[in-house]
């Protein structure tokens, strides 16, 4: 892999993109984008907005056109080759996409109608979302959230260029909310050459604090990188979550290798196609390594447990740009009188400390603390005290 300036090169091996309009042309183009016909964002949509306007979703300069589209749904790459797993589309209803004209400008804006981007609208196109979902979840069922989502949208597509004009609301955790240029920059001022990313939705238990350090044994630093856009409701919430986060951190990490930055994205639960697009995007905020553990980004039965290990196969090491590190389910064992994985630990499961998520969240909505040795007692507490509040 080819490196600049001390930082893994952004995804294809180009720079990263830049999609937001400088602070001196902003005035203008808001004045522009106010005589534009303008296009509604969800929740969702503004997720991706961000994501593309920060060059975390380089080498896309926009939402994708019909040939990307179609490429990244059954082939897992973008119409030039280049590996990408799922589709980034702004979906519009048959009536919007009909009073459009292509080759003009649209506004993109909040569900309120402040202006947040400007489109260059270069296709209009129509696509099947239940093939879509079938192509990328393995599934149309209403009962996985990310199916579901899919197959809500309306089924015409805009595609182009964007450039955004100001700044997406309602964005929390600032402090924590750094961009790829600025996580690069970070890296750099630590001195860090060899970086591994960890995604999470959910506070960090012990089997994830063993391999995060596992990986820190390998590398120079730690990105943990907890994803902050939409999530389903029975997901803890970001801010929880973040608590938890600060304090692991504080208590449990060197304070020089291991940094708390957050990722926009919303969950798709995408299972082992979101694996792979979520080692891109964490190539692009600058990291060489990716920790890929038991059924990434998974949901439900709806995937093996380790499909989303097996899916890097499909994909040269280079075409990726940033390493897999592939771990086992993890666990403390009473024997071993440690954290071990299937791979180290020679007991059963009489002897190891497994909890399903189930049992953990009755525990905690009980006032319980789960053992210390599957949640960190500062944790458990948080995490309680959230529970008791939102009753």
């Amino acid at each position: 892999m080819s490196v600049r300036d001390d930082a893994i090169t952004a995804h294809g091996g180009r720079e990263l993109v830049d999609l937001q309009a400088p602070a001196a042309e902003r005035a203008a183009l808001r004045t522009h984008a106010s005589s534009l016909p303008a296009v509604p964002l969800i929740a969702r949509d503004l997720s991706d907005l961000e994501m593309l306007a920060s060059g975390a979703f380089s080498p896309l300069t926009g939402f994708m056109g019909e040939a990307d589209y179609t490429s990244s749904r059954d082939e897992l790459r973008l119409a030039s080759g280049l590996p990408w797993s799922i589709p980034i589309t702004l979906a519009v209803e048959e009536a919007t996409a009909r009073a459009l004209r292509i080759g003009a400008d649209v506004a993109l804006a909040t569900e309120s109608g402040s202006r947040l981007a400007i489109l260059k609208l270069a296709e209009i196109y129509k696509v099947d979302r239940k093939r879509e979902a079938e192509a990328v979840f393995g599934t149309a069922d209403d009962a996985h959230p990310g199916a579901k989502n899919v197959t809500s949208m309306p089924a015409y597509c805009l595609a182009g260029r964007v450039i955004l004009i100001d700044d997406i609301p309602g964005r929390a955790f600032m402090e924590y909310r750094l961009e790829p240029r600025a996580t690069r920059a970070a890296f750099r001022e630590r001195g860090w050459k060899k970086i591994v990313a960890f995604q999470t939705r959910n506070p960090t238990h012990r089997a994830h604090e063993y391999i995060q350090k596992a990986a820190l044994e390998i590398c120079d630093g730690l990105l943990l990188h907890p994803l902050v856009g939409e999530t389903k409701g029975d997901d803890v919430p970001a801010a929880v979550r973040m608590e938890t986060y600060k304090v692991l951190l504080d208590l449990y990490y060197p304070k020089d290798r291991a940094m708390l930055s957050v990722m926009p994205a919303h969950m798709r639960y995408g299972g082992p196609r979101e694996a792979i697009l979520h080692a891109i995007v964490r190539r692009n905020y600058g990291c060489t390594h990716f920790i890929v553990g038991r059924d990434h980004a998974g949901v439900g039965n709806y995937y093996g447990t380790y499909d989303a290990q097996k899916i890097f196969s499909r994909f040269r090491p280079d075409e990726l740009g940033i390493t897999p590190l592939m771990f086992e389910n993890s666990f403390f064992c009473r024997k071993c009188d440690a954290m071990a994985s299937f791979k180290t630990c020679p007991h059963t499961d009489a002897d190891r400390l497994i909890l399903s998520g189930t049992k953990v969240r009755e525990m905690l909505r009980a006032g319980q603390a789960p053992p210390p040795e599957f949640t960190r007692p500062e944790l458990a507490k948080i995490l309680i005290d959230a529970m008791r509040e939102s009753k």
